[in-house]
Formats: structure tokens, sequence, C-alpha cells
């Protein structure tokens, strides 16, 4: 008997039929333009103009198609992609620095790949091995501690590095951030300034944490303050620990009159526990956050707080990385952004 031949396009029965992948031709055709404008689209889309963009987008959309961005890569020696590492991904405060980060590389052609290193047992070695083997076109840390074996990995890679939320002269390379140090001199001055005397402290048990605390407490005792009691909970903070927290700060001083939580959420679990145990924010005690969530400016009282700008950390280290992965020079390599107390009514 014999077998009746085959045609390509339809296959014998049984045999599952496999998609044809879409090209950039397919896109290039359906949006009406070449193929070299395609590839830009999506490589640089800040050199491409608006309707152009958009139909391009539009047919990538309408054909499934998914750029080959490892040959891209290989060609021209730039992976398009730039890796972040947090501290984590459940605590609010990092959240601006993210989203703006996203936005202002996708706006330049560059993806965020990001990854959470945690607190007390970091994972930030074992996330740089995995990072740095990707070869990214730059990485973008929290903080200015790393171990030795760490930094040593970094400054041999040769990426481009932003250190966020932090200030030091002496960067690994780039640096966007504030002085957590003047963040808690600041704070203990505030506090003094409203009358409050008998101050103290609920921070989470991190290295900036205990820079702020530290700095606090100096202050405090440079202005003829008894030395500031701090309680530490486990970062990332809770609600659930600035309650707890309340209660065994007053526990060891019952006059306490002033609070600083290293973060709102914290300040929040203060204010619930002062409301539980009929305790008058501001008059009986003040509560300070820091953080500014977009919450905080609605809570009753509203929160007094440390802002701090996450969203311009974010697009300064996205520009730094850009600059870097495309040959420009850098000037400035550390911008202090700074940091405001926003005064509200808990205080």
């Amino acid at each position: 008997m014999s077998t009746p031949p085959t045609d390509p396009k339809f296959p014998p029965a049984g045999r599952p039929v496999r998609p044809r992948r879409a090209t950039v031709n397919d896109v290039a055709s359906i949006a009406g333009v070449s193929a070299m404008t395609v590839s830009r689209a999506v490589n640089k889309p800040d050199q491409v103009p608006a309707a152009t963009l958009e139909k391009v987008r539009k047919a990538i959309a309408a054909t499934g198609y998914v750029p080959n961005l490892l040959a891209g890569g290989l060609r021209s020696n730039k992976s398009r992609l730039v890796a972040a590492v947090i501290p984590t991904l459940s605590g609010p405060v990092f959240l601006e620095t993210v989203e703006s980060l996203t936005a202002a590389l996708a706006a330049k052609g560059y993806q965020l790949m990001l990854g959470q290193s945690g607190y007390k047992e970091s994972r930030e070695d074992d996330l740089l091995d995995a990072i740095i083997g990707r070869r990214p076109d730059g990485i973008v840390l929290t903080g200015i501690s790393h171990t030795d074996e760490g930094r040593q990995r970094l400054l041999a890679s040769g990426i481009p590095i932003v250190e966020t939320w932090d200030l030091t002269p002496d960067p690994l390379d780039m640096l966007v951030g504030f002085s957590h140090v003047d963040v808690g001199r600041a704070v203990c001055q505030f506090l003094h300034d409203h009358g409050r005397r008998r101050i103290a402290l609920i921070g989470g048990d991190d290295e900036r944490s205990h820079r702020r605390n530290a700095a606090f407490v100096q202050r405090a005792l440079e202005l003829g303050h008894a030395e500031p009691i701090v309680h530490l909970v486990p970062a990332p903070t809770t609600l659930a620990s600035g309650r707890r927290g309340l209660r065994t700060l007053l526990d060891q001083d019952p006059a306490t009159d002033a609070i600083f939580c290293s973060s709102d959420l914290l300040a929040l679990g203060v204010l619930i526990e002062a409301q539980s145990q009929g305790i008058d924010v501001p008059g009986r005690l003040g509560v300070m956050g820091f953080g500014d969530l977009s919450m905080s400016g609605d809570l009753h009282p509203a929160l007094t707080t440390v802002r701090v700008d996450g969203s311009r950390i974010g697009q300064q280290a996205a520009q730094f990385i850009v600059d870097r992965a495309e040959g420009r020079d850098v000037a400035t390599r550390v911008v202090d952004i700074g940091f405001s107390i926003v005064e509200r009514d808990s205080v």
C-alpha cells in the first residue's frame, strides 16, 4: 500500500502542528514600516516618532512577536536588561523607586529584573552571582553595605553600578541617596523644638535604621535629654510590631512623650495601639514615621513623617545606568537628594 505524499502545510493526522513563529518582517509588513524601524522601536523607542511607535506596538500585539533580545545583545554587546536588588518586596517604602526606575528604563528601551535580598540574613551575594553571570547593562543596589566578596565581584565585573537609599563619599561606582545620620539628627531636633523631652525610638533591626537611631541618640544627648530608649524589631517592619513596640516602651518608661518610628507602618501600629489604650496623640504622645507613604496624610491624626523622594532616586539611577551603558561620561557620580520632614498632626 503506497503512502500518499505529504504537504508541509497539511501534516499527517496525529502529528502536532507547530505554529510558525512571528518574525520582525511580519511586524514590519503589518505596521507598514521597515524591519529596521521595528528593531529601533523595540531597542530605542525614544528615537522613534510616537505615531510610528504606536503602529509598531499594535503590530507586535497582533502578531504575538517576541524580539530575540539575546541575538541583538550579542551584536551590540548590550543585554538591554538592568538588575535591581532591594531588601524586601513587601515593604512599600521602596515601591516609588522601583516604579520610577522601571518607567525611566523602559522609556530608553531597557527592562528591569528585580531581586529580593532580605535584611538580617541577606542573600545579596547569591543574587550578585546570578546577576553578574547574566551580564546586565547595569546593577542598582539598595544601600552601601556589602560583603568584601560582594564588593570584589561587583568591582571586577565592569558593569555600571548604582547604590541607592544611602550616602557615602566613596561609592562603588555611582550613588543616589541621602544621609541616614542627618535624618536621625534632624528628627531629634524637630521633636526637641516641639517641646518633647522623653523621646524614644522603635526601629527595624537593619543597618540603615541603626545609623539613624545612633545619630538620633547622639543628638538627644547633645541637647541634654536622658538617653532615649531604642526598641528594635525585625525588619521588614510591620503594623503589629509597632503595636507591640509601644506597649514595650511604655512598660520601660511610662513618661515617654514622643516616639520616632523607622517606618510609617510602625508608626501606624503605634497610633492604633495608642488609640486602643486611650492615649491622646499628639497631646500625651507624639508619633513620627519615616517614608511618607500615600496613606500617611489620611490617618487620624495625620502622620508627621520623613519624606524621601523615591521617584527621583529611581529616575536618577536609571539615568546613570543609561548614560554609562551608552558610553557617556558621568561627571557627578554622587547625588544627594536630601529629605524633608512633613509636619502634620501627630506631633
